[in-house]
């Protein structure tokens, strides 16, 4: 990956527009969160300057949905962790949502 290529975004503007919000503080790290306040399925930890990179917690199907469609309109990539991939924006049933949430399931039992 050519690093001079990865511009850095306001990803936390463009989240904070799209998505229902409702700060709160991190009582761990006295950070501003996110979280989404309908369902709480979108978190993430809110930067103080624009950055190449963003990482997200998405615990839904919908919430999964809504940031392929904020990724295809900015033009951003998508980078799944626990599949260990690039997701594909145009198609996102290929992305593995039911292997993902059979994997969570897996983690939760074994708890």
């Amino acid at each position: 990956m050519d690093e001079e290529k990865l511009l850095p975004i306001d990803f936390d503007k463009v989240l904070l527009e799209n998505c229902s919000t409702k700060k709160t503080e991190d009582k761990y790290t006295h950070n501003d969160f996110f979280s989404d306040s309908i369902n709480d399925d979108i978190n993430f930890h809110l930067d103080d300057e624009p950055s190449s990179n963003k990482m997200i917690s998405l615990y839904s199907e919908e919430a999964l949905f809504k940031i392929i469609e904020l990724a295809k309109v900015h033009n951003w990539q998508i980078f799944d962790t626990s599949l260990g991939e690039m997701l594909d924006l145009e198609n996102p049933a290929k992305n593995g949502y039911s292997n993902h949430k059979n994997y969570v399931n897996q983690i939760m039992k074994n708890k």
